[in-house]
């Protein structure tokens, strides 16, 4: 397969590999980004060879959020663009999240907004312990929208209200707590780790596992088209305020923004 933004790579066993790939800008998700995801989160569901799929990334981070330079391109944009990349976010993580593959996330470094969005799409997220987390959309004037189901199929309601709204950085072990990590490893540890979640999907019967998972999903919290209009709608809107222009020029001029104490 190829692609500019990540990789994908199949072992013998029909474990595919895919690795977020663009360290050097701390694999902040950008259009290029989102739309090689969506399309390998599709390409490797439809994949009878592949039994599992380990979502890991290169460098420092596991995934920053989005990419600020796309972020500030919205604001720019007209209403049906904003509408139409927003659209896209959304449907990247839900072509995650309802791959009928099992999906472990391998997680290092900070995890910060999208990123933390991407760890709840995994049915099994393993993080370093030295890995950070945030929700930091609210400290630029933003709201973790599109992600919002996820992480909230994941937290419940009531851990989620400790941290989605603060914008607070916090560490590996509540994340543990928080339940968006399933287990909290040494780095050097973590591929052993992110093995010991794959091996048992191998001596599965792939389609019962397919099965299984959309089981789960019918059954808990509904990500439905409603749903998700709903948080393109709130992004939309939170892109098109006073607090995001401000937020997203603050930072790229090196201050702090004007509600900042």
């Amino acid at each position: 397969m190829g692609y500019e933004t990540i990789r994908v790579e199949i072992d013998t066993r029909g474990v595919a590999r895919l690795t977020l790939d663009r360290a050097q800008k701390h694999n902040a998700l950008d259009a290029s980004m989102i739309a090689e995801l969506t399309n390998s989160a599709r390409v490797l569901g439809a994949d009878p060879q592949v039994r599992v799929v380990v979502l890991a990334a290169e460098g420092d981070s596991f995934c920053a959020g989005g990419d600020l330079g796309w972020m500030r391109d919205q604001m720019a944009a007209d209403a049906a663009t904003r509408t139409a990349e927003a659209t896209k976010l959304a449907m990247m993580l839900q072509a995650l999240n309802t791959c009928p593959k099992p999906v472990i996330g391998r997680v290092q470094g900070n995890a910060f907004g999208g990123g933390v969005g991407m760890m709840a799409v995994c049915d099994v997220a393993v993080g370093a312990v030295d890995a950070r987390f945030g929700f930091t959309e609210t400290k630029l004037g933003l709201i973790p929208a599109t992600i919002a189901p996820y992480a909230l199929a994941r937290m419940g309601e009531a851990l989620a209200r400790r941290v989605f709204m603060s914008g607070r950085i916090f560490g590996a072990d509540e994340a543990l707590r928080l339940q968006l990590l399933a287990r909290v490893v040494p780095p050097e540890a973590l591929d052993a780790a992110v093995e010991e979640e794959v091996a048992p999907y191998l001596a599965c019967a792939p389609g019962a596992v397919a099965k299984a998972k959309a089981l789960t999903r019918s059954l808990g919290q509904p990500i439905d088209d409603a749903v998700i209009a709903q948080t393109i709608s709130a992004l939309v809107a939170r892109w098109e305020s006073a607090e995001s222009a401000e937020g997203i020029t603050a930072f790229f001029e090196g201050r702090k923004p004007a509600w900042a104490k």
